[in-house]
């Protein structure tokens, strides 16, 4: 299979979208009045709370360390009532399961490739993430709908004159794609994901630039030029949702 995915091979989807197409995104902004900045991210049927709230301090190996500057750090969950059937919550087990573990480390990673972390400050950005509902590609949803969140946060502290110099570097967003019978597809929905035979979520910065690849085989193998186009596929969606969340944030 090469990178361009012959028309005569291309079969319809579930929901009928082009294997290039997003699902429909849309952003309700400030929907949390007690955060420094919040989004609501609805992404097809996943729809994820992104708040972002601001503590006046860093965390303490930072000082042991003398480490300069802020830190960014999240917290992801997915709600009880978030998927068909009812997930324990992670108090009730009495630790965060692996998956949520994973997720809300790679929220952290994500926010701070996007800022310089010295211009922010000796101060905190907590980012927390809650699933209201499921239907694929929550990571992504909470990726790039926390960077719109920290977006506003950030416009706060300058505008009440605690940060001099703008710390966003580049905008962040985040895709899946996959192979689904054998044809690469952009974001995947749930059934789309469960039949994968390929699964790979993009982390990219508004340089063009790769912040985090990954990608697994779940049944079986994939070739370079199957990468080739899920790469293709990735750089693609990750252009249209840079655009997206500046139409949401000009639009607030």
């Amino acid at each position: 299979m090469t990178a361009e995915t012959p028309a005569q091979t291309i079969s319809a989807r579930i929901d009928g979208r082009r294997p290039d197409q997003l699902r429909p995104i849309s952003f309700t902004n400030n929907i949390a009045p007690y955060a420094t900045g919040s989004t609501l991210i609805e992404w097809g049927k996943t729809r994820v709370i992104c708040g972002v709230t601001i503590e006046e301090s860093v965390p303490r190996w930072m000082k042991e360390q003398g480490v300069v500057g802020g830190w960014i750090t999240a917290e992801y969950s997915m709600l009880p009532y978030s998927t068909l059937t009812r997930k324990q919550r992670d108090i009730s087990k009495g630790k965060i399961d692996g998956r949520s573990q994973e997720i809300q480390r790679l929220i952290g990673r994500s926010m701070r490739a996007a800022l310089d972390l010295e211009k922010l400050g000796q101060r905190t950005i907590w980012v927390d993430c809650d699933v209201l509902q499921a239907d694929g590609g929550t990571r992504t949803a909470a990726i790039t709908g926390a960077f719109v969140a920290l977006q506003f946060a950030i416009q706060k502290l300058m505008a009440a004159g605690k940060i001099l110099v703008n710390p966003i570097a580049n905008g962040v967003a985040a895709v899946s794609v996959g192979i689904v019978n054998g044809q690469p597809l952009l974001d995947l929905c749930y059934e789309e994901d469960v039949a994968a035979s390929v699964d790979m979520n993009f982390v990219m910065n508004s340089a063009g630039k790769f912040i985090e690849l990954q990608g697994t085989g779940e049944e079986s193998s994939f070739s370079e030029q199957e990468l080739a186009a899920m790469i293709a596929l990735g750089k693609s969606g990750i252009k249209q949702l840079l655009a997206l969340q500046q139409t949401a944030l000009c639009a607030s």
